[in-house]
This record gives structure tokens, C-alpha cells and sequence, in this order.
């Protein structure tokens, strides 16, 4: 009991204590994608129970109503439904929602038996937990929605002086609930650093990324009470995208056009300082620096085309300091060549199952906005390039697993089955001269005779092309070495070799025709 004769209680959390901001009293304070720290600050920690934020509903509610049913002296909510971060993802409105409207049994989206809150934003609870313990919860709680930081500040002091003056009990004993069973994880062996991935467009490249990631990332702690799924320097090109973006149909992506729409602003235009949020992308390339990067490498790649310094940063030295939230993206880099305007982008950290599409669409818009304002303003006439992004850390979080997994049962086969042929670094012809193998390196498009091999055995010959042509593409690798052996086979045998086409026989001493082998 305290001095005024309130019993103080201690907020326990089951799930994500890392990321929460505990305090003695019996209001819990969710704080959407505002940054609990701004709220924290100005209060008192007996005047709240917990702060925490809520990014999303799929992956966040479950979570905290775990957390709240093992703290039945919680009695009051206070949700802090305020920023355009949180009308895009819709995680409060949902968690909202599941108090004013209940639940139903129902399916997760990736099949998995559930309870679906019944709203219009697709929000889960594990099934593990009793319908009746929802309900209890649902029923036993006073809720509250507020539009500002000052607004949840007035409302959660205004509630501990409610608590003060009518002492509410808790409403039952703390409940536990078994977890849903997790993923399981087959990791291959491969390397942990230095991956390429190259796809037409973002969806296609995506999938290609989480399929890597589940492949042959390492397991590690987050440092947030979780796991994640990780390859270290992922370089992914993204080589035509079209304008308008392309999803598909039905859309895999964990993001839409309505959201899109919006999330490029915060790349594209600067945004006033506001308490409870950090910064924006848009906000550090145009003024946090005091200067607007943007118009400068417009201005750069105008006055020199071919120059290397368009370069934007926004990573701030003061960064480092503990008590700040660093940007994940870093740098962004601009250059021309043969008339394409390329843009690469280094992230120190990504989430590569749920921000890489978003992060990649705003950059995308950037490069055309650059672009555009270059051939506008000036005599140079430029295509939009590729788009590259360098992720140093590129992870799957572990509440993702399952949908990770899911999309790559369902699209990666797909992908895969689009094949191109094209390969950057040319073809090969493949011929039988007597008892030799003949190998001529083309160039990609013209056809040109850049180099030429021969001898009479596969192995020495692809040994010698891999060395000289070292960033072939795996499937061109494995067809070369197809034929190659094909090759090396005829020049042993009566067969007769022809690229592309299968061994046939070829004449016996004697024989007027072909015959066929057994």
C-alpha cells in the first residue's frame, strides 16, 4: 500500500518486456507509432501501469492482451491513436475495435485458426488464449481514444486521480496462456555475407529476398525479446519497375497503393518537427541538415552530369547517443550512366518482410522526382535506371516466419518459372571441331567474339570460363556445364553434338544410317 493507502502494483509483462515502460499504477498507456518516451516523460510512474507502442495489428494485439491478461489490475486503457503513421497501419483503430466489437473464431492470413477482432483492419489473437478470458477482459476494462500527446497526458493523470479516490480491485486472478506452436526453421548451408538479388520489379524481387533470407540466414537475437532471421550486406536490384508501381494480383505485398500513396511523402517533403515523432526520411534529406539534399544533387547532376558526388546522408553523428532512434536508411546515392539515372541506397538495418517493398516504392518515387526535375530544368535527357539497395542487416522477424514461409510455398515456384535468359555477361557458342571442344564467349546482344577456349575435356574448360566469367548467372553456369559435358562425350563416342539439342548417334563403320542406342 502507499501512503495515501492505494495499493501500488507492478506491471508484468509475459510478452516483449524490452520494449515496455513499466510503472506502478492501473492505467496502460498504448502508444501507436508515437514514441512512448514522449509520453513517459510526463508522467509520474504511478500514474500509469505500462507504455508501449503498437506498429501492427496482425503482429502487435495478440501480445498485449496477453500482457494485460496477466495484469488484472489494469482498469483503464488509454489509446493514443494520433499520428498518419497509425491511420495507415491501423493497429490502434483495430486494437479499438476489439473492444468496442468483440471477436469472432476465424483464420489468420497465412490459415492459421485464430480470433479475428471484428473490424475492417485485419487483426489476430492467438486461439490459444479462452474465449471466455477475452471476453472477461473486454467487459472489465474502461477504454479511452485520444487524438494528441498533451490530450494522453491529461487523460492518464486524470485517471490515477480516479484511481486514487475509488480504489478499483483488480478484475480476476492473472492469466496465462500457452503460445501457438513456432515455425519451424531449416537453415542451409551458404554464406552469411555479400548476397546479390536481381528482379524486374519490387514484387518480384521481394519474394526473391525472403526466399534467400529463409534459406540461409543466421538465427540471432533481435536485442527486442525476439529472434530474427538474418543475412548480413544484401545488395538487391530492382532493374524495371514501372511508373505507377506494380502490385499484383491478387496483391502479396504487405503494403497497397492507398498506403504507398502516403508513405512517399515521407520521403519525398520535409515535415515539421512534432513531439512523440523522431523524424522522417523526407525530413533529414530536406532540412535536418539545414540544407535540402534533394535540390542539391538536382542541382549537381545539372551542372555535371557524369559527377560522383550526388550523395545524400542521413545519418547524424548525434545519432550514436543512446537515447535516440537512428534511421535505418543511411545514404542515398545518385549517378548517371549512358543515359540512365541510377539511384543506390545503404540501410543499416531492414526489415526485409515488411518495410523492404514500402522503403523501396519512396525511394523509387525519389529517383523518378529526381529524374524528371533534371530533364525538366536542363538539355540532358535521362531514362530511370536501376534502383539498388544495400541492407547490412537484412532479417525476417521471427512473428513474420510464418507468412515468410507462406509466400514462398505460394510465389517463389511462380518467380522461378519466368525465366530470362539475358545475362549481362553474354552467351556461348559450344561446338565439336574433330576431337575438340570449341567455346566461343559472345557478347550480350551484338554477338561479338570477346574470347574463345578449347581443349578436350569439360572440366578444364569450365574451370578456365568460370575464372575468366566469375558472375555468371547460376543457371547459365549449369547449362554451360551441360553442354560442355555433352560436348566432351561426342568427341569420345560415335555420338553427334549440336547445341541446345540432345545427343544423337551418329554412323558406325559399315552402317548406311543412324542407329539407336539401347
Amino acid at each position: 500500500m502507499t501512503a495515501t493507502g492505494q495499493a501500488a502494483y507492478q506491471y508484468q509483462p509475459l510478452c516483449k518486456p524490452g520494449q515496455l515502460i513499466c510503472g506502478t499504477g492501473q492505467t496502460a498507456v498504448i502508444t501507436g507509432w508515437t514514441v512512448k518516451g514522449a509520453i513517459a516523460k510526463r508522467l509520474q510512474s504511478q500514474e500509469f501501469a505500462v507504455i508501449g507502442q503498437l506498429y501492427s495489428p496482425t503482429r502487435g494485439i495478440s501480445f498485449l492482451i496477453r500482457n494485460l491478461l496477466a495484469n488484472p489490475h489494469v482498469r483503464y486503457l488509454v489509446v493514443v491513436n494520433a499520428t498518419k503513421e497509425d491511420r495507415n497501419a491501423g493497429g490502434c483503430d483495430c486494437l479499438l475495435d476489439f473492444f468496442r466489437h468483440g471477436f469472432e473464431a476465424g483464420e489468420s492470413d497465412t490459415g492459421r485458426r485464430c480470433w479475428v477482432v471484428s473490424s475492417s483492419i485485419p487483426g489476430y489473437v492467438d486461439f490459444e488464449i479462452a474465449e471466455s478470458a477475452l471476453e472477461q477482459l473486454r467487459q472489465s476494462m474502461e477504454w479511452f481514444e485520444v487524438k494528441s500527446i498533451s490530450e494522453a497526458v491529461h487523460q492518464v493523470q486524470a485517471l490515477a486521480l480516479q484511481a486514487l479516490r475509488d480504489n478499483p480491485k483488480p478484475w480476476g486472478a492473472p492469466l496465462s496462456f500457452p503460445q501457438p506452436p513456432e515455425s519451424a526453421v531449416t537453415v542451409l548451408p551458404g554464406p552469411r555475407y555479400g548476397h546479390r538479388i536481381e528482379g524486374k520489379t519490387i514484387a518480384q524481387t521481394w519474394v526473391k529476398i525472403i526466399h534467400r533470407i529463409k534459406t540461409m540466414g543466421t538465427i540471432r537475437p533481435t536485442g527486442y525479446d525476439g529472434q530474427w532471421q538474418e543475412l548480413i550486406d544484401l545488395m538487391a536490384i530492382v532493374t524495371d519497375e514501372p511508373a505507377g508501381f506494380y502490385f499484383p494480383e491478387p496483391n502479396y505485398l504487405p503494403c497497397d497503393r492507398p498506403f504507398i500513396e502516403q508513405y512517399i511523402s515521407h520521403i519525398l517533403d520535409d515535415a515539421p518537427d512534432q513531439e512523440g515523432i523522431q523524424y522522417t526520411y523526407g525530413q533529414r534529406l530536406r532540412s535536418w541538415f539545414g540544407q535540402d539534399q534533394v535540390e542539391q544533387v538536382i542541382q549537381k547532376l545539372i551542372i555535371e552530369i557524369d559527377s560522383a558526388r550526388a550523395v545524400m546522408s542521413l545519418w547524424d553523428v548525434r545519432d550514436h547517443a543512446a537515447d535516440h532512434s537512428p534511421p535505418c536508411l543511411n545514404h542515398i546515392w545518385l549517378r548517371v550512366t549512358e543515359g540512365e539515372l541510377s539511384l543506390t541506397a545503404t540501410f543499416r538495418s531492414n526489415d526485409m518482410f515488411a518495410a523492404w517493398p514500402a522503403n523501396t516504392m519512396g525511394l523509387r518515387a525519389l529517383q523518378e522526382h529526381i529524374c524528371s526535375q533534371i530533364a525538366s530544368r536542363s538539355p540532358h535527357k535521362l531514362n530511370v535506371g536501376p534502383l539498388i539497395t544495400v541492407s547490412q542487416s537484412a532479417h525476417i522477424y521471427d512473428d513474420c516466419w510464418e507468412n515468410a514461409d507462406q509466400l514462398i510455398q505460394n510465389q517463389y515456384a511462380k518467380i522461378c518459372a519466368a525465366r530470362d535468359y539475358a545475362d549481362p555477361a553474354g552467351s556461348f557458342g559450344v561446338s565439336v571441331q574433330g576431337s575438340k571442344i570449341l567455346v566461343e564467349h559472345l557478347t550480350p546482344g551484338a554477338g561479338e567474339v570477346v574470347n574463345c577456349y578449347c581443349g578436350t575435356s569439360a572440366s578444364q574448360l569450365y574451370r578456365q570460363i568460370s575464372a575468366d566469367c566469375p558472375v555468371l548467372q547460376v543457371e547459365h553456369a549449369l547449362y554451360l556445364g551441360t553442354e560442355l559435358q555433352k560436348a566432351e562425350l561426342a568427341t569420345t563416342t560415335t555420338f553427334i553434338y549440336e547445341q541446345d539439342k540432345p545427343l544423337r548417334r551418329g554412323s558406325l563403320p559399315g552402317e548406311s544410317s543412324p542407329g539407336r542406342l539401347p
